[in-house]
């Protein structure tokens, strides 16, 4: 990953040569970014981010031979994905791989900016000593996949998520949603600036703490224990909070 005070190094990956220049020109554009290359294969596209570091993959999903989703399940590492297309079918799997923003053509340049930004800050946040994979501090929300359904989850309204399974159970004020996932993912997708893990069945929003008693945490009349691994990172956190 770069460093904040270089540009960000780009890949640009699509079958149409047009909606490659389209891209080029708008990080041309963008003064924290910079292109390092382009290809018209996901094959090719596997082979430059095996030779060389990537920070920002900008990928098409239709395309020949190996499709830019098909890309992503063959990655272990990858760099921050923005995908293009011209389908809107694919934004439920497309988050299932992590990506970082989704977008529709024909491409504007506001839109493309939006995404740009969106990378610049996820970068800065890892350069700060922020988790990796933990969604940047001033992200106020995030996606979770509920049946075949995308919903939105705003960071504030959550009160605390429950393991059950297979499964978590996200409890706000209005709704539970049941998610297939783990604790570690939620952990990884919450921002750890307002989660905690209590217990390896719990994670509770910090705002919404209202009482701790015999190392049970009260909130909205739901008694949540405290693990004993998790007691005193617990009350570090409460404490600077």
């Amino acid at each position: 990953m770069a460093e904040t005070s270089a540009p960000l190094r780009c890949l640009v990956v699509d079958d149409d040569p047009l909606a490659i220049q389209i891209v080029e020109n708008c990080v041309s554009n963008t003064p924290f970014l910079h292109h390092v290359a382009s290809c018209e294969s996901a094959v090719a596209a596997a082979e430059i981010l095996r030779q060389q570091p990537i920070d920002v993959l900008f990928l098409d999903v239709e395309m020949p031979l190996m499709s830019g989703l098909d890309l992503l399940r063959t990655l272990q590492d990858p760099p921050l994905v923005v995908l293009i297309t011209s389908n809107k079918g694919y934004a439920v799997e497309a988050f299932e791989h992590d990506v970082l923003d989704y977008i529709v053509k024909p491409i504007s340049y506001a839109r493309f900016l939006k995404a740009a930004q969106k990378a610049l800050e996820t970068v800065q946040a890892y350069s700060t000593g922020t988790d990796a994979i933990e969604a940047p501090q001033n992200q106020e929300f995030t996606f979770v996949k509920v049946d075949s359904r995308l919903v939105k989850v705003l960071f504030d309204e959550v009160r605390y998520v429950e393991a059950l399974g297979d499964y978590v159970h996200i409890v706000t004020g209005q709704s539970k949603l049941i998610v297939y996932s783990t604790m570690r993912a939620v952990e990884e997708k919450f921002p750890a600036s307002l989660f905690v893990r209590v217990h390896r069945s719990f994670i509770v929003n910090l705002k919404r703490v209202q009482t701790i008693e015999d190392n049970t945490i009260i909130l909205d009349n739901k008694h949540i224990p405290i693990g004993q691994t998790y007691l005193r990172e617990v009350f570090q956190r409460l404490n600077k909070f």
